[in-house]
């Protein structure tokens, strides 16, 4: 038997214009959970991809227990007893959840056709063992991003693979889910189960980890146990220099109100909102999930019809019924979810940049294709995106590149208010780093920004005033200088003490 339940030798994977890969390692102990680190296309996707079957190697080896394997497809990886969950969901929106549980795999009567009741009553023993509180029959279109992420959690664990890759389990899910599903993995570790762990959280590192493997630019970098490493050291290893200030918050001079939303009602989701910023201001908005900060946004940008209130940009009442009406009010928003909402996988960077800003390049009907070159080529240079050329696939892309793409798309419509919805979800330590320097740049140029973020240490770290809500309302509101996590989850909890924060 193998010290290793896998090895991995001299992978190497090229993409056009970018080598992902270059000739990387990597040993995973069984019954142990070992982390990947590394910055936005630093390759431990890339790597866990070609272990799942999803891309073929352009040379290397793998071996499980002892035996050279080949992964031909993610069929052949769930053969072998290796199962991932990936970054970006990959369920069957129109499906229900235990059709997306079983898809491919659909349990039989005995007549041979597919049963839909024990599809289901299997669902519920995996549920119940889990302690996974969902509706096997709901559709999973109906589901939060979070349950949705559990559902993805669930099926690849359904498999009883002896090799569970995790890329970014819980960059959607509560605290309270991630306690969950630490408890899950310590179950699965027990098990004798090796956890493949991709994260960009420092604290789930040295949380449940036993090994980390470090990676940059598609090199390996270093393999230590994760009781020899720091916070310090690990940034130091994964960006290669010394990572001094993860908020780069600057001073940004504090100008009239751009937005002023009052008294914005759409059901039980957002009651009676009503808030200003100012130019120059960084207004974060926190709570708990389920909390109606998203639905805040896309109420106030018409994704969403409100019911009733009003919203007012530079002083001038805006009736906004969907969002190209909130792009001609000089709004812009930056959604959650990527892969759902955000990118055009199948379209270049270049288009996914200036989709939203083609009528201000298009006098008369005309299309001016130089113009758009040229400021798509001048955001790439100022974001510092990483790409081979404007003609990439975003899909291509990694996740922090893909944000910064979309965050050009948005300049690109020269908007007074930036209104962003978790702006470093799954990305990598140095590209927050890099974001939040941007935020700090726009709020200095005169931008009003608004920040939704389930992360404490962002919404502490950024933001010159933070509202808090709970069950729909704001419950409170806490300048920068009182601003504390202990004051913030108070006011997030508060739905008995519900409060009116001041103009």
């Amino acid at each position: 038997m193998s010290e290793f339940v896998l090895e991995m030798s001299g992978i190497s994977k090229s993409f056009p214009g970018v080598k992902a890969l270059q000739g990387v390692g990597l040993r995973v102990r069984p019954g142990t959970v070992h982390s990947l680190m590394g910055e936005n296309g630093a390759g431990k996707s890339t790597l866990m991809k070609i272990l799942a079957g999803i891309y073929s190697p352009d040379e290397g080896t793998i071996v499980l227990d002892g035996t050279p394997v080949t992964v031909a497809d993610p069929r052949a990886a769930l053969a072998l007893g290796v199962s991932m969950i990936h970054q970006e969901l990959s369920s069957v929106p129109e499906l229900t959840v235990a059709e997306n549980i079983f898809l491919g795999r659909e349990p039989r009567n005995r007549y041979g056709l597919v049963s839909r009741k024990i599809m289901v009553r299997r669902t519920r023993e995996i549920f119940d063992r889990w302690e996974i509180r969902i509706n096997p029959r709901s559709a999973m279109k109906q589901l939060s991003i979070a349950q949705a992420q559990m559902v993805e959690i669930a099926k690849a664990i359904s498999f009883g693979s002896r090799i569970i890759v995790m890329d970014e389990p819980t960059s959607a899910i509560t605290e309270r889910e991630v306690g969950h599903l630490h408890r899950m993995i310590g179950q699965l570790r027990e098990a004798g189960t090796a956890i493949i762990y991709i994260t960009h959280k420092m604290d789930e590192v040295f949380a449940i980890s036993d090994d980390v493997t470090i990676f940059r630019d598609g090199q390996w970098v270093a393999t230590k146990p994760a009781a020899e490493l720091d916070r310090d050291k690990l940034i130091a290893l994964m960006v290669g220099r010394e990572l001094t200030d993860l908020f780069p918050k600057e001073e940004a001079p504090i100008g009239d109100v751009v937005l002023r939303v009052s008294g914005l009602n759409r059901g039980s989701l957002v009651r009676d909102v009503s808030f200003e910023v100012r130019r120059g201001e960084i207004l974060g908005i926190a709570g708990l999930m389920g909390a109606g900060r998203t639905e805040v946004l896309e109420t106030i940008f018409g994704v969403h019809p409100a019911e009733s209130g009003t919203v007012e940009v530079n002083g001038r009442q805006r009736r906004i019924r969907e969002p190209r009406d909130a792009i001609k009010a000089g709004l812009a928003l930056l959604t959650e979810d990527r892969k759902r909402t955000g990118i055009m996988g199948v379209l270049s960077v270049r288009d996914n940049m200036s989709v939203a800003a083609l009528p201000r390049y298009s006098p008369q009907g005309m299309l001016r294709r130089g113009s758009i070159d040229e400021a798509c080529e001048d955001q790439r240079r100022r974001l510092a995106l990483k790409t081979p050329s404007l003609n990439q696939l975003i899909q291509n892309l990694s996740g922090g590149n893909q944000q910064k793409v979309l965050l050009s798309r948005w300049l690109l419509t020269l908007p007074d208010v930036l209104m962003i919805d978790e702006p470093t979800r799954g990305i990598d330590v140095g590209a927050k780093s890099e974001i939040h320097r941007l935020m700090s740049a726009l709020a200095q140029q005169g931008k009003a920004i608004v920040m939704v973020s389930s992360e404490m240490p962002e919404v502490l770290g950024m933001s010159d005033r933070v509202l808090v809500m709970c069950e729909g309302r704001i419950t409170g509101e806490v300048p920068r200088s009182e601003a504390t996590q202990e004051r913030i989850m108070h006011f997030a909890t508060a739905t008995a003490h519900h409060t009116t924060p001041a103009a």
